[in-house]
């Protein structure tokens, strides 16, 4: 294969990475992109919420504004891919819905409501009454919750391919292998070599690669920390007509003290997730995954019990030691990250591509990404 020279070379074709070539091939450089199957990874799997409200938990502040960020281009970023690809990202405003089952979880989420009044964010307390004329299915035990309605959906499935569609449309040129290792050149990052030969050279490069980001052979010991893989599974149900509409919004709950979700799409398709488990690299449907998931589902909506049981799969979110992602510039020179987005990809799909796109183009990093630099968690590497 012909050695490539290209402006900007991003390792990693999921969601992340897509969304940085087609904001960078907008600005006028040269984009490639290497991955065996652009479009691919968590967001197969994912539900979709674009939740910087309800899931926001304490000492998150700094995330919280970079989702909410995000969170507000996602109406125009979504348009933005139909109008060009013709392709619809299943964005939809729905809201969210947080209930508590039990007397615990109602004080916990009234103390998350406290915590939302005190950032001056818009989020609804409601009795249980209000929540089941909101949602009629739920289940007659919900003592109260929290109604956020500027938390949103979008399909990560159809959100993957209009970013392919996009790149491809803005000419983005795709090398469809895998990375088999990182090349440095006078103590800078100069492009990979790919596992079918040859090798792909870049000014600049991005490494969006998820999980995998840390084991790309040939990047060198402490430019960036271990992004583990945090394995989750979730269920995807059809609800057919008859029994349309099910679910108005975006419900989630505490249950025995596991996070569940329902995320109901305009096709009927209604995704319950997801399990949490550190697992390594498994991704293995499990018959106790799948149990769990349906039990808490049911408990917060009985109704599913009816519902035909469509697909289930599982897939891994790319957690920083800190759970927040990475990204700008790293220790080494020409190398620039965009992972550990961990349980918010999906969300700061739209951010990370206008932040590491104006990076790209500028050399100046904003302020918004200021506090998720990887040199929070590295030191400079010596050429």
């Amino acid at each position: 294969m012909a050695r490539t020279d290209t402006d900007v070379l991003v390792i990693g074709g999921g969601i992340i990475g897509l969304a940085v070539a087609w904001r960078a091939a907008q600005r006028s450089l040269a984009v490639a992109v290497v991955d065996p199957a652009p479009g691919g990874g968590a967001a197969q799997v994912a539900a979709g919420m674009l939740a910087p409200v309800t899931e926001l938990q304490y000492g998150e502040e700094p995330l919280l504004r970079l989702g909410m960020a995000s969170n507000e281009r996602y109406a125009d970023f979504a348009a933005e891919l139909t109008a060009l690809t013709g392709l619809d990202t299943g964005y939809r405003q729905t809201g969210t819905l947080a209930v508590a089952l039990d007397a615990d979880d109602r004080e916990e989420l009234r103390e998350l409501h406290a915590f939302h009044q005190r950032l001056g964010l818009d989020s609804q307390w409601l009795s249980g009454r209000e929540c089941r004329k909101l949602e009629p299915m739920l289940a007659p035990g919900v003592r109260g919750g929290l109604h956020v309605t500027d938390d949103h959906q979008v399909d990560g499935r159809r959100l993957a391919a209009a970013l392919v569609a996009a790149c491809e449309r803005t000419g983005v040129t795709f090398h469809r292998a895998e990375a088999a290792e990182l090349l440095v050149t006078d103590g800078r990052a100069s492009g990979v070599r790919l596992d079918g030969g040859g090798t792909v050279t870049g000014e600049r490069l991005v490494l969006a690669a998820g999980c995998r980001s840390h084991l790309l052979p040939g990047l060198p010991a402490g430019v960036l920390p271990a992004i583990r893989p945090v394995k989750g599974q979730v269920l995807r149900l059809h609800i057919p007509p008859l029994y349309r509409p099910f679910l108005s919004r975006n419900v989630r709950a505490v249950v025995r003290g596991q996070h569940i979700y329902l995320v109901p799409r305009a096709d009927g398709e209604l995704v319950i997730g997801a399990t949490s488990e550190e697992q390594g690299y498994d991704t293995t449907v499990t018959a106790g995954g799948v149990w769990e998931l349906l039990r808490d589902a049911h408990e917060l909506v009985p109704g599913i019990t009816e519902l035909p049981l469509a697909e289930t799969n599982a897939g891994l979110r790319p957690g920083s030691p800190d759970n927040a992602p990475l990204l700008g510039p790293t220790a080494l020179p020409g190398l620039v990250a965009a992972t550990g987005h961990y349980r918010n990809g999906v969300l700061l799909t739209p951010v990370t591509g206008d932040l590491l796109a104006e990076y790209l183009a500028t050399g100046a990093l904003p302020d918004l990404a200021a506090a998720f630099s990887p040199d929070r968690f590295t030191t400079k590497v010596s050429a």
